[in-house]
């Protein structure tokens, strides 16, 4: 097969160290592969071997216009069989360039269970005709999509996150070596990853940290990932008000994860909204205890392998850190091993990359080039 795949950006996010690891495996498996990214190449981009064109689009009505004219230039080039366009821009992109006739089908994936303002579900259910199939990465998500509108639900699979078990599995000297780079000491460190961002809801994890340290005062909280200027700014300032900038390591983007993985206890997530995370799958490979918000498909990847809390609860957020910290390092162990076997058993990335390729050959046999009526 001949297969392209089409996502916003290429920046440390997880739906795009998602189609990256997927594009990569399509191409060990002897398919030919093409990365078309609709903006320009950003600072801190997640490195990959296959072949990646950027189309430099902007914003504006001119520069969304030439990028996607660079866009069908280079589809009609490549000739693919099938286009996996993921993420609302790239998804209108992708169905727009199946329009201009650029290639026969185009294969929707959306992330999460809020893409956006109500324009965009509009734009999804207008356009859900020109895409031959619609996944989702979660139950929650492809629940949500059906019921807004975004898609049908004749056309629409759940299909979730893969996970490097084979990258993502534990190493007692990087754990050393991790925690000596960072200070940690006896402390117990709680992990946050992801883009400092209104999904991730960092007041209601800061509000939960806060109320943590009040009980065990060598605790630390370590923060992967950054936001724009004025969203760091914000959740900075909060924690500020909090008391809580001495107990908290700000470490930004890292494209070492594993270690950081490695170097902390336990691993905490107080999202508002997700699709299906894919730092808690992560974390459970690298057999850290998983405390999260019962958002979007978390509860279908924790399974019974996680503690699961109402969002926009602090107080119950807290409460499940509190009860993880107060566990004997042997009982942390033991859940860890759980959390670990889960992942290998039901989102091994090797295992996801053999339905993505089985979903990609029944719509490929599927006769015509447009499911329209």
């Amino acid at each position: 097969m001949r297969i392209a795949y089409m996502l916003t950006s290429l920046g440390f996010g997880g739906a795009e160290r998602q189609v990256v690891a997927l594009a990569e495996r399509m191409a060990a498996r002897g398919h030919q592969v093409l990365l078309i990214v609709l903006r320009c190449r950003a600072e801190h981009v997640w490195p990959t071997n296959v072949d990646v064109v950027y189309l430099d689009m902007s914003k504006s009505p001119a520069g969304v216009v030439s990028g996607l004219v660079r866009g069908r230039r280079v589809l009609c080039d490549f000739r693919p069989d099938l286009v996996h366009c993921h993420t609302f821009h790239a998804n209108m992109a992708g169905r727009l360039l199946c329009v201009a006739g650029a290639f026969p089908r185009t294969l929707s994936t959306i992330h999460n269970v809020y893409e956006g303002p109500w324009h965009r579900t509009l734009a999804y259910g207008l356009t859900d005709r020109l895409a031959i199939h619609t996944t989702a990465v979660s139950r929650a998500v492809a629940t949500r999509s059906i019921e807004s509108g975004v898609v049908a639900g004749s056309k629409c699979s759940v299909l979730t996150n893969g996970i490097d078990v084979a990258l993502f599995a534990k190493d007692g000297g990087r754990r050393d070596a991790m925690r000596t780079e960072l200070n940690a000491g006896s402390n117990f460190i709680w992990l946050a990853a992801g883009r400092i961002a209104a999904a991730k809801d960092y007041p209601n994890l800061l509000g939960a940290f806060a109320r943590v340290l009040a009980v065990v005062s060598q605790t630390r909280l370590w923060v992967a990932g950054e936001g724009s200027d004025q969203e760091g700014e914000l959740v900075r300032n909060l924690a500020a008000q909090e008391g809580l900038t001495e107990h908290i390591d700000w470490l930004g983007l890292r494209d070492e994860m594993p270690a950081v993985f490695d170097g902390a206890d336990a691993f905490v997530l107080g999202s508002a909204w997700e699709g299906m995370p894919l730092v808690v799958g992560e974390a459970m490979a690298m057999e850290k205890p998983v405390v999260a918000t019962d958002v979007g498909g978390v509860r279908e990847l924790a399974g019974d392998a996680g503690m699961i809390v109402p969002p926009n609860d602090a107080g119950a957020l807290a409460g499940a850190m509190l009860y993880v910290m107060r566990k004997s390092q042997e009982e942390l162990s033991v859940m860890g091993e759980a959390a670990r076997a889960r992942i290998r058993k039901h989102f091994d990335m090797n295992a996801k990359a053999a339905e993505w390729e089985a979903l990609y050959s029944r719509l490929l046999a599927m006769p015509g080039s447009l499911p329209i009526a």
